[in-house]
């Protein structure tokens, strides 16, 4: 047996023994894939495994997460902080081996992947942000921003909507640096595709203006190695590999069927499997001493990329100190020095929606924080995302006379992005800039439109991501356009989401002071949530600061006449409600406190005498949002009540719905005086 097949062998053994041993785990595709992913590890990819976080190294994600045994086995043998004793405690509890490749676990794992479609989608971000760096800080003398983002999809990943989104964007930018080995094996889970999945991907993919290329023989090493390079030649656009193969190769009773894909082989089957392949089937985790060694010359390679890749830095940043400044900060996920210094302080008479007040907010941070880049769903006029001057993020520079350009002459160092109409593949790339670094990714869109980017924003949240979500258009109060544009369980939803910090401004101030928590937030993501409708704006000599935000809620308002007798607690524009509803209930006698809630994870976070000095135990409270009553009673209490929304909206001008769905002062105060009475 030659070295390459032994090493691709090795790969395959060691795969299906692990998944033996946790007796759970998908075979199929490390079995069928080996071959294009030891071609790729070897002999194309640049990376140190004794530095994974290595800003310059080649990205590569196995989007069809299922196979993850297939890249745990690439790291062991590549020389990562992988050992055999993780190999063999694949799927258990606290592995660093778990049943997909999970961030953060694993040495050299670059994103979570697991539901099909999103590693995909999230490696296209990869590409974005390698582009958007490369133009912004490579010099003619020196290329600092230099590599590859490679992915490794299966037959689900084509089938699902997030990749073909992103596919179509990918051509549009021509990310050359992207290329996707596509196991093509023609089985999925539940039997053959060709029940369900005929069409010609690449014919697809070429009229997305990617590059096809076709390899026919899953196990050709050397027309492996040529279509990678072809790949890698055309930089012009991204570029996709079929590669014919067989799902679970070398397995003599459950190659080339859905037996193989997601269920261990069995122990005779496993030992049938390693005779077969020419492996001695007697040895669990065995790898040959030629293999040990040949996969060490990974090792060496890339501590010699990464000392050359050294060296043309630091000639750059001597060279370059002030871009080198902006690159420390942007690598280490710093805020700049002054990154705040221009953010306005509204007046009263500056009332406006509060998604109107959020993007003069985001434009006083963004020349200051140049790392900060991103865009909506096609909907910059009303989400007031654009980022005015800063360029359009494309591979040609659009000339500013261009309808819905952004700021003249750019390509790739614009800093805002066209996502067209593709929430969800918005959201998963924006994971995948954040994920490569150098870049703080936000995305726009309406609020009842973060359906269509779920997944993607779970995986931020499980991958504690600092992406930052504007989610404009926020309740019934959006009006004519009806229920299918109204949020009613958004706000729940989010707030359901471990790691996700939810904000809802009530008015200018509180968005300046959301903005500030968004962009000093790094350990998840945060969803500013805005309105469509004007708000007011407080008169903060007569209310408290708007700083209270920082604390997730505070009182804007203290009760007249003494100790409050009740507790108004709001959120966004029912804050404004509250406050009226509060000046009617203390004309009755009624000492109303009113509280700002902007944020329940922050609040939550508090000391819990703080908590109870704003929500004091033993004062009846009311809770009001335009949204679900979900978790409310957690603040309202027991005997509390909650103004909120129980069904759909309706089509109709927004003080109508407001009207009929019992969010007026006079409304609220007669839901708090009810209470009273109790």
């Amino acid at each position: 047996m030659d070295l390459d097949r032994l090493c691709i062998n090795t790969i395959r053994t060691l795969s299906i023994d692990a998944i033996q041993e946790a007796n759970s785990g998908h075979p199929g595709l490390p079995l069928g894939a080996a071959p294009m992913a030891y071609v790729l590890w070897t002999r194309h990819m640049k990376h140190d495994p004794t530095d994974p976080a290595w800003p310059d190294r080649d990205r590569f994600v196995l989007s069809g997460g299922h196979g993850s045994m297939l890249l745990f086995s690439l790291l062991h043998l590549t020389g990562y902080d992988v050992t055999l004793d993780d190999l063999k405690s694949f799927r258990q509890w606290h592995s660093r081996t778990p049943g997909h490749p999970e961030f953060g676990e694993t040495p050299g794992v670059e994103t979570t992947t697991g539901p099909l479609g999103q590693g995909f989608a999230t490696a296209v971000g990869m590409a974005i942000a390698e582009a958007h760096l490369a133009a912004t800080y490579n010099t003619p003398d020196h290329a600092v921003v230099d590599h590859f983002t490679y992915v490794l999809a299966s037959d689900g990943d084509m089938m699902e909507g997030v990749a073909c989104e992103a596919a179509s964007l990918a051509g549009h930018l021509k990310l050359g640096k992207l290329i996707c080995l596509y196991d093509s094996n023609d089985i999925s889970l539940a039997g053959a595709t060709s029940l369900c999945f005929t069409e010609n991907v690449g014919a697809r993919f070429e009229a997305y203006g990617w590059q096809v290329l076709t390899v026919e023989d899953g196990n050709d090493v050397a027309a492996l190695d040529q279509a990678i390079a072809t790949a890698k030649a055309d930089l012009t656009r991204p570029s996709l590999i079929v590669v014919k193969t067989i799902i679970g190769f070398g397995s003599p009773n459950k190659a080339n069927s859905s037996d193989a894909h997601g269920s261990p082989l069995g122990k005779d089957e496993v030992a049938a499997t390693k005779r077969n392949l020419g492996m001695p089937e007697d040895r669990s985790f065995h790898v040959p001493d030629e293999v040990r060694a040949a996969f060490g010359g990974v090792v060496e390679r890339g501590r010699a990329a990464h000392a050359a890749w050294s060296e043309t830095f630091a000639k750059w940043s001597s060279a370059n100190p002030a871009a080198a400044a902006r690159w420390s900060d942007a690598i280490a996920g710093q805020l700049p020095d002054g990154w705040d210094r221009d953010i306005p302080v509204f007046g009263v008479d500056d009332a406006s929606a509060t998604r109107a007040s959020a993007g003069k907010v985001l434009n006083a941070i963004a020349p200051n924080y140049p790392a900060l880049m991103g865009g909506s769903a096609d909907l910059n006029p009303s989400t007031n995302t654009a980022l005015k001057g800063l360029g359009d993020f494309e591979p040609e520079a659009i000339p500013s006379g261009v309808e819905g350009a952004v700021g003249g002459v750019w390509g790739y160092a614009g800093r805002n992005i066209h996502w067209g109409v593709r929430e969800h593949a918005m959201a998963a790339a924006a994971n995948g800039m954040a994920l490569h670094g150098g870049v703080r990714p936000f995305v726009a869109t309406f609020f009842n439109f973060a359906d269509y980017l779920k997944p993607a924003l779970r995986l931020s949240a499980l991958m504690r991501l600092p992406v930052i979500y504007i989610f404009t258009h926020d309740s019934i109060a959006l009006g004519e356009d009806g229920p299918t544009h109204q949020p009613i369980e958004q706000l729940a939803s989010l707030r359901a989401v471990p790691n996700m910090l939810t904000l809802r401004p009530a008015d200018a101030n509180e968005v300046a002071e959301a903005w500030k928590i968004a962009c000093q937030h790094r350990d998840g993501p945060v969803a500013l949530v805005l309105s469509r409708q004007k708000v007011p704006n407080f008169d903060r000599t007569q209310f408290a600061s708007a700083e209270g935000v920082r604390k997730g809620a505070y009182t804007l308002k203290e009760a007249d006449g003494g100790a409050p007798k009740m507790v108004l607690v709001a959120t966004g524009s029912e804050v404004s409600l509250a406050v009226k509803a509060a000046g009617l209930l203390e004309a009755d006698g009624v000492p109303t406190r009113v509280v700002s809630m902007v944020s329940w994870e922050i609040f939550d976070a508090q000391p819990e005498d703080y908590r109870m000095s704003v929500l004091p135990p033993g004062v009846k409270k009311v809770a009001i949002e335009a949204a679900s009553p979900i978790g409310w009673h957690k603040y309202a209490g027991a005997d509390g009540d909650v103004v909120a929304m129980t069904r759909f909206g309706a089509s109709a001008p927004a003080e109508k719905l407001l009207e009929a769905f019992g969010f007026t002062p006079d409304a609220v105060a007669q839901r708090a005086r009810a209470l009273l009475a109790r």
